[in-house]
């Protein structure tokens, strides 16, 4: 134990949790087999710690504590409770007799469960929604109001999500265990677009009146990396970290004194950020590329906007041929117009302006707004003037976040 108690315990102690709390989660998960039953189990051992710790001082090791004590009274749960002998009986009969270490004998255990965890709060069963606020919740320790506040919505309706996914969890009787084979790699899929989902709402908030939320793109980082140290041989894990990496090195430049958006092409590349660059150009390295997967790729073709010191630079021929990879690896129309975008700096917007015509008819582009504003953009570049003012207006009308609107409306004054 530490000699003397620390100046400002209860702030420590909250501070070990926040940043223990999904080892502590996912550790009892692997005993009560139920993460509703496990998240509330790892609260009793933070107000253990608020009661002893100020009284005896931090432990050495504050994590494995708080480890210890949850699971001991997991022990002591699913001995007490009859409606938890299925559980006993599934876990093995030693459960009965066996003390846990004071502290765990391999921290690779800990990670172990972690990355259960992970793919526990990520399982399909849920809806993405649900994914999203339960991984905020148990793996990167938001509260319901932070989760409510970052996605601009009542916190009755985030707490009736957190809920309602543990309660299908349970119910759905989600095996607490990584998946191997085919299984895994769909569950995988799921992690990384729930991760990648939650940066995206940081990098560009789909409601609002502000167009970064850099909390959650922290968030997002923050599990990307945490994901990659826990499954080092999964190149699209590296791959996501390198895209967000990437995508996170722009953030100063992304905005105005106002807060306004700015373009890419009109950013300040000197305010890019080189640290997270050449983080990412090392996620990108350790990343198989022999058959790249979706993030591999896109983490590709953010490297090449990376590696050039201006807009003009960039290698848009490179970038078109990387977004047609990308569409026959996962296809979408959303990657389409990507690519639409890349071919019209490639070739010219004649070209790009067939491809997205022809995504007109996309039902799941019919009300997403980025459409009529790469249309809008194309058109003012041929000289249309009319029809791209009635773009952009038309692409304003669609968005919901305040700061593009803005935007948007101000690209149509400006092609008047």
């Amino acid at each position: 134990m530490s000699p003397q108690p620390p100046a400002d315990p209860r702030g420590a102690i909250e501070t070990v949790f926040r940043l223990e709390s999904p080892r502590v989660i996912a550790a009892v998960a692997r005993v009560v087999r139920d993460v509703g039953i496990a998240e509330e189990l790892a609260q009793d051992a933070l107000v253990a710690a608020l009661e002893q710790w100020p009284r005896d001082g931090v432990p050495d090791n504050p994590g494995a504590w708080l480890v210890t004590t949850a699971r001991r009274r997991a022990v002591d749960l699913v001995r007490r409770r009859e409606n938890y002998a299925r559980k006993l009986a599934e876990i093995g009969r030693d459960l009965e007799t066996t003390v846990p270490p004071e502290e765990p004998a391999d921290p690779d255990d800990i990670d172990d469960d972690l990355l259960r965890l992970v793919f526990t709060a990520c399982h399909p069963v849920l809806s993405a929604e649900a994914r999203i606020a339960l991984t905020l919740r148990l793996l990167g320790g938001l509260t319901t109001p932070e989760i409510a506040r970052a996605f601009l919505t009542p916190e009755p309706t985030i707490a009736q999500r957190i809920v309602r996914a543990k309660r299908t969890l349970a119910t759905k009787n989600v095996a607490f265990e990584v998946p191997y084979g085919q299984d895994r790699e769909t569950r995988l899929a799921s992690v990384l677009d729930v991760i990648y989902l939650i940066f995206n709402e940081g990098y560009a908030a789909t409601v609002g009146d502000d167009w970064l939320r850099p909390a959650l793109c922290e968030d997002a980082l923050r599990l990307a990396r945490q994901l990659a140290a826990l499954m080092p041989k999964e190149p699209e894990v590296h791959g996501l970290v390198s895209l967000l990496e990437f995508q996170a090195s722009r953030t100063a430049a992304r905005t105005g004194p106002e807060g306004e958006p700015i373009l890419l092409r009109d950013q300040n590349r000197r305010r890019w950020n080189r640290m997270l660059i050449a983080r990412g150009i090392n996620a990108l390295a350790r990343a198989d590329t022999t058959t790249p997967g979706p993030y591999v790729l896109q983490a590709t073709i953010a490297a090449c906007h990376a590696h050039a010191y201006t807009y003009d630079e960039t290698d848009w021929p490179a970038i078109a041929t990387l977004y047609g990879l990308l569409a026959a690896r996962a296809p979408s129309p959303v990657v389409e117009l990507n690519r639409a975008v890349a071919v019209s700096m490639a070739e010219g917007p004649d070209a790009a302006l067939e491809i997205v015509d022809t995504l007109a008819a996309e039902p799941a582009l019919r009300d997403y707004h980025l459409l009529p504003s790469v249309r809008g953009d194309l058109l003012a570049r041929l000289g249309r003037a009319a029809e791209a003012r009635a773009e952009f207006e038309r692409a304003a009308a669609l968005a919901r976040n305040e700061r593009e609107r803005e935007l948007l409306l101000r690209r149509a004054a400006e092609v008047s």
